[in-house]
């Protein structure tokens, strides 16, 4: 019974050596496992880093072959919006000058009439203020088209002004600096971003407004104290 007891201590040791070899074993295929892991998140971050790195230089000549196409596409942007501008002015000025003809009618047809009278007064004031209300829904339609094509063609400006600059700077530093030199350029050193105009700029649209709209007003003002002195003085 001892000698059966011997072997069964025997027999639970080597099975306990046995789990602890094994144990050892996982434990340092996990930390090899591991070690390899970490190589090669370095290997591919450092690669990840380079290649960005190399993403964010240019050459010298690349850059400024871009500077004169934003530059030159800017310029083209700007007279486009200058010959929108022109053509929506020309079309207010059609308004305006067909609005004073019929005014004018109107004038000498009150004048001139006879069977117009006093009483009749609200025909002439309600013709007349539909007049000016369809004028100035169609001015104000126009003065925004006008206003937008200001703001965008004051944006290209802006941002034409801001690449022609960077455009003198990079070509002074070169011939600064010597040709051979710097043939690389950061990305970001002649990055041109959309440049608008300041909070400012919108209070010229404002004044704009109000005195067409101040315009207006007299007009009609005018018109209705023209029909009452003329239909019943």
């Amino acid at each position: 019974m001892h000698i059966s007891l011997s072997l069964t201590q025997s027999q639970s040791q080597s099975q306990q050596q046995q789990q602890q070899r094994s144990f050892l074993l996982l434990l340092l295929s996990a930390i090899v496992n591991q070690r390899k892991e970490m190589g090669d998140y370095e290997s591919s971050h450092s690669h990840r880093h380079n290649h960005h790195h190399h993403q964010q230089t240019i050459p010298k000549e690349t850059a400024l072959q871009a500077l004169n196409t934003i530059i030159q596409l800017h310029f083209e942007k700007t007279l486009e919006k200058k010959r929108a501008i022109d053509s929506q002015k020309k079309e207010l000025h059609k308004l305006f000058l067909l609005f004073f003809i019929f005014l004018s009618l109107v004038f000498m047809a009150q004048s001139q009439s006879t069977r117009l009278q006093c009483r009749h007064c609200w025909a002439p004031i309600t013709l007349l203020s539909l007049s000016h209300l369809i004028f100035y829904v169609s001015v104000a339609q126009t003065l925004r088209c006008i206003n937008g094509f200001k703001y965008q063609r004051r944006c290209h400006k802006l941002t034409l002004g801001l690449a022609t600059d960077k455009l003198r700077e990079m070509k002074m530093i070169g011939n600064a600096v010597g040709v051979g030199v710097g043939e690389q350029e950061c990305a970001a050193d002649f990055e041109i971003q959309y440049q608008e105009p300041d909070e400012g700029y919108f209070g010229k649209f404002k004044r704009n407004w109000a005195l067409h709209f101040g315009f207006l007003i007299l007009v009609y003002g005018f018109m209705v104290a023209s029909s009452v002195v003329i239909l019943c003085f």
